[in-house]
């Protein structure tokens, strides 16, 4: 039997007739990853970018901390881009431009999506510093990195050849990575941010509040809330980065399991919201953000595995 005309489309190549399946809501996703790819153009495009500043106040600061092999890399990519900053702005905003443009178009998904993961792997290394992985940062602060999200989203969403007939699936797991990797992908995420959240440095009785006190240049609004964060986190730093890490470690475990996927996602997108405040959501609002940071990437992300079936 064939699956239904809306889930299959069909092409002959060389004489053979082959199929692709359309997975369910797996190109509403990956309309979604445009759109992200399309604010980071947006984004990009700023004045601010186009400036020296770009490079010594963004891009400079992720050597910070990390070793040698890192900050070297890191370092030689400010000092080529500080020669002609405003091309190399240019070139980009236009990059993640045509990733956002190969997204939206049906016959260069493929392209859009490996371009998209090559792109997203050189800015985490170039421009992130691995996403502070390597420095013990906080998810609250971005780790693992925004653009690192952006790779793995795009892998998760690789068109497949069909799905898994007659069995409970999600977009991530019917993709072409197949359900096991997928599945290691979102404990590897969740069960690190865990980690991440129990190191000493980020469970100080004042940590929490630091990351939420940081609201230079951002609009009244945000530093306001911010602020009240802020305030309540104060000297609760402990409690509340062992609760937020047994979340993320229940959230790891609780999405390898068929029962518990969906309350795992629903807690996922609520950490993901939480995190994207304390970064301020990413700093667009303030002229020099380059992308909203991590946590629309995680909710996204949880949307990935959502089981339609």
């Amino acid at each position: 039997s064939r699956p239904p005309r809306w889930r299959q489309w069909s092409t002959t190549i060389g004489g053979q007739r082959t199929a692709e399946t359309d997975i369910p809501w797996q190109r509403g996703l990956q309309l979604c990853l445009a759109l992200i790819w399309l604010l980071d153009a947006a984004l990009q495009f700023q004045p601010f970018m186009f400036g020296s500043s770009f490079v010594t106040q963004v891009i400079e600061p992720a050597a910070t901390g990390n070793p040698g092999f890192v900050a070297g890399s890191v370092t030689w990519a400010s000092r080529l881009m500080l020669q002609h900053v405003a091309a190399f702005n240019t070139v980009f905003a236009t990059i993640q431009l045509l990733i956002a443009i190969g997204l939206v178009l049906r016959r260069t998904i493929k392209p859009a999506l490996a371009l998209s993961i090559a792109w997203a792997l050189a800015v985490w290394w170039f421009g992130e510093g691995l996403g502070g992985t390597l420095i013990g940062s906080s998810p609250l602060a971005g780790v693992p990195g925004a653009v690192l999200l952006y790779a793995l989203i795009a892998a998760l969403l690789w068109p497949a050849a069909r799905t898994p007939a007659h069995q409970p699936s999600s977009p991530a797991v019917a993709g072409r990575l197949g359900a096991t990797v997928a599945k290691l992908v979102w404990l590897a995420i969740w069960g690190s941010m865990a980690c991440y959240l129990l190191l000493p440095a980020n469970r100080a009785p004042d940590a929490m509040s630091g990351i939420f006190a940081s609201s230079t240049g951002e609009p009244a609004w945000i530093a306001a809330i911010m602020a009240s964060l802020a305030r309540a986190t104060d000297h609760r730093g402990v409690a509340l980065s062992v609760v937020l890490a047994i979340l993320c470690a229940s959230v790891a475990l609780a999405g390898l399991t068929r029962l518990l996927i969906t309350p795992a996602i629903g807690v996922a997108a609520v950490l993901g919201l939480l995190f994207w405040v304390a970064e301020g959501f990413g700093g667009i609002f303030t002229g020099q953000g380059t992308d909203p940071n991590t946590g629309p990437l995680l909710i996204l992300l949880a949307a990935c595995y959502l089981p339609y079936s």
